[in-house]
């Protein structure tokens, strides 16, 4: 069983509009609101493929309601921490006579010590214990800028290993406590190392440098250019066949279900690395924050061109 965190979920509201003009009233064509959250995102793709997952966070209010609600509809078990202010809710405009899409996220709910305290007792003291715990995700006010570190310190003691999907100082300071997998993009593994990285070479210098520093596996994403992967003593490229892109929003957490996914069941990491670039790919052939389908993912798996490369 995989679990997965979500500190900061929201109700994504999907909203597209025929021309997206400023100062002005827009009207909306369609409406669509879905559960969010990088963890929520990953346990929805986790069902999607007919995985065992268990969706954990924090949850407040109506739209905490309402997360828990949509989740409820679509089959994905979550067991939230309930805390007294409102989980939040972001935005996404699809412009649908620019095919250009906006994001509107917010910072989220004030978290109590109190309220923190409660997570883990929900997360560790109450079975089962999962098999791997993937924490990701934007992190809300009140929480410690190293509280990723801190749930990867408790999942070792309890025997389970990690992935981590965070950015910026959540990352930095999550990465101190040795996960066994972190998936950033180059952006992400720019701003952690202090690098550029031009070119492939210093991709994977970059993830021989963090596996050199105690982090098990590494996988870089490079979006439409497929995944770089280093551990188990290779490293391995993969390249998604070319897609018409309807929206590249969740395609980064399906990626992380399918590094999961395999991982969770003992698999290779040539096998995570190949499902993980078909489910991040599949994702942006749905619109809006509508996530992989199983049938894409199985009609893009043979497309999958992965690679070992010299280190």
């Amino acid at each position: 069983m995989i679990a997965t965190i979500t500190l900061n979920p929201c109700v994504d509201k999907h909203i597209t509009v025929q021309g997206l003009n400023l100062n002005e009233t827009n009207r909306s064509t369609v409406v669509h609101n879905d559960a969010g959250g990088k963890g929520i995102d990953v346990s929805r793709a986790i069902h999607e493929m007919r995985g065992m997952g268990m969706a954990h966070g924090f949850i407040g209010g109506h739209d905490g309601r309402t997360v828990e609600a949509l989740l409820t509809e679509q089959g994905v078990p979550f067991r939230f921490t309930p805390i007294e202010r409102e989980t939040r809710s972001c935005f996404i405009i699809n412009d649908a006579k620019t095919s250009q899409q906006t994001r509107i996220s917010t910072e989220g709910p004030l978290v109590s010590k109190e309220e923190i305290g409660r997570f883990y007792l929900h997360l560790w003291d109450i079975g089962p214990v999962p098999d791997l715990v993937v924490a990701g995700g934007s992190v809300p006010p009140g929480c410690p800028v190293d509280i990723y570190r801190t749930i990867i310190i408790e999942a070792k003691k309890h025997g389970v290993k990690t992935i981590l999907d965070s950015s910026g100082v959540y990352l930095k300071e999550g990465v101190k406590g040795k996960p066994c997998l972190i998936k950033p993009n180059v952006r992400e593994t720019e701003e952690l190392l202090g690098v550029e990285l031009a070119a492939e070479a210093d991709i994977i210098k970059a993830c021989l440098e963090l596996v050199a520093g105690g982090i098990e596996i590494v996988v870089i994403s490079r979006g439409e250019g497929g995944l770089i992967a280093a551990g188990e003593g290779r490293v391995i490229r993969t390249v998604p066949p070319r897609v018409k892109v309807v929206s590249d929003v969740g395609a980064g957490d399906c990626a992380v279900a399918g590094l999961a996914l395999k991982l969770a069941g003992g698999g290779s990491l040539w096998e995570a690395s190949r499902l993980a670039t078909a489910m991040g790919t599949a994702a942006v052939l749905t619109p809006g924050t509508d996530l992989c389908h199983r049938a894409d993912v199985e009609w893009l798996l043979p497309q999958i061109s992965v690679q070992e490369v010299a280190a």
